[in-house]
């Protein structure tokens, strides 16, 4: 069976989320695992959109793309759009050494995707989970840094203590992707 909205991302952890969410709400689903360039922006919505360009360029529409980022509060925003690198370079201990005797730990996930077809054009939705950054990485699930996030909402684990199912329920991606689902299902109707 053809899918219905093709995944655009190279990171399995990502694709292993969205996927599930997709599925779980009767959405077809195929994995385009490819790097994409990601231009340096200070917005996730630029982002995903010159991401999601290239991505059509090269594959056609249909194409559903999500960029995130974590913007902890005491740090100005930082990481933030620029998450992805800031992990390859310093990964989650060393932003913990950059909060070293900081207090003030809140801080959040947001979540963009672009959806890119050649009926609808782009269009974007987003997710935000508010929660604080962990003295110390905890857990083995998830990725990028999700030992390091307590979520708000959450029951004081980090994402990555929860199972999938248990992150999905709450996380900024299923927030995003919610909004994208309830549009896609009413276009999908007409």
């Amino acid at each position: 069976m053809k899918a219905s909205v093709r995944v655009v991302t190279n990171n399995p952890g990502k694709w292993r989320e969205i996927n599930e969410i997709l599925t779980s709400h009767g959405i077809n689903t195929g994995w385009i695992r490819t790097k994409l360039t990601e231009i340096q922006s200070e917005s996730l919505e630029e982002i995903a959109t010159y991401s999601a360009i290239e991505a059509a360029k090269l594959h056609g529409g249909g194409l559903l793309i999500e960029d995130s980022g974590l913007f902890i509060d005491s740090l100005n925003g930082f990481p933030g759009p620029y998450s992805s690198y800031v992990y390859s370079r310093i990964g989650c201990i060393g932003l913990i050494k950059l909060m070293k005797n900081v207090s003030q730990r809140s801080a959040y996930f947001l979540s963009v995707i672009c959806y890119i077809s050649d009926a609808h054009g782009i269009n974007l939705f987003t997710g935000r989970c508010e929660g604080i950054i962990a003295d110390e990485p905890r857990g083995t699930g998830g990725f990028g840094f999700d030992p390091i996030f307590i979520p708000l909402e959450g029951d004081g684990r980090t994402f990555a203590e929860m199972s999938l199912d248990e992150k999905n329920a709450i996380s900024h991606r299923s927030k995003a992707l919610r909004e994208f689902i309830n549009w896609y299902s009413s276009i999908t109707k007409k």
